[in-house]
């Protein structure tokens, strides 16, 4: 088993693809924004940090997200493969995500690059509802992803809400950022040879027989 990241711009379906790989190898989904939460409740000085740097939506730095990552992939669970989730987010940050795996003697694996139309990406932004108690995620324009009744959480019966980023003009801004900052990392492990291009038009199920494809051939290696 291979590490896995995934290059995908928002709402691509890439959180989705993470669950169906841990639910079949049973690998760790290592999300740098789960890490730093936790870091967060930390009473100590460096979860101090963290807590009011989230708290005022900035940045946490890089050379402690770098730390952080560092030790969480340290730890015996990753040893047969992880999914990097959330990192790294620029090109400098590739090479350093490079260097700690070489540190750790892992490889890179399979970077997948979620390719999908905007205009998909944007009605599913726009039709995207949470619940407000147990946070599952629903999509009023999916016949796959939405509720079985008009915002109640087939889950747990909670309500439904639109989260407040979930409009036109944050999506138009994301998704300008992220080609952006992805474009060189995208060339970035192109050149490596680890990139692989998955059509994420396609239904759910679809987008993950591509990727498991890939994944079952390096079982087999």
């Amino acid at each position: 088993m291979k590490n896995i990241m995934f290059i995908a711009p928002p709402a691509a379906g890439k959180g989705t693809q993470a669950d169906l790989i841990v639910s079949k190898y049973h690998i760790p989904h290592i999300s740098t924004g789960d890490i730093l939460r936790d870091i967060a409740m930390e009473n100590n000085e460096l979860g101090q940090y963290v807590k009011e740097t989230l708290s005022n939506g900035e940045l946490v730095k890089d050379e402690i997200t770098d730390q952080l990552i560092e030790k969480r992939l340290a730890k015996d669970d990753c040893k047969n493969g992880f999914i990097i989730d959330g990192f790294p987010r620029n090109i400098e940050q590739a090479v350093r995500y490079d260097s700690i795996l070489k540190k750790l003697k892992y490889d890179i694996g399979n970077v997948f690059l979620i390719n999908i139309d905007k205009k998909l990406l944007e009605k599913r932004v726009l039709g995207r509802r949470v619940c407000e108690d147990c946070d599952a995620v629903y999509n009023l324009n999916s016949e796959d992803a939405a509720p079985q009744v008009d915002s109640i959480c087939d889950e747990c019966g909670g309500k439904l809400f639109q989260r407040n980023d979930d409009n036109l003009e944050a999506f138009e801004n994301r998704y300008r950022l992220y080609l952006e900052k992805v474009t060189p990392i995208v060339e970035h492990y192109k050149k490596l040879g680890v990139l692989h291009e998955i059509d994420g038009n396609n239904p759910r199920d679809e987008v993950f027989k591509q990727i498991n494809d890939i994944i079952s051939k390096d079982g087999t290696k």
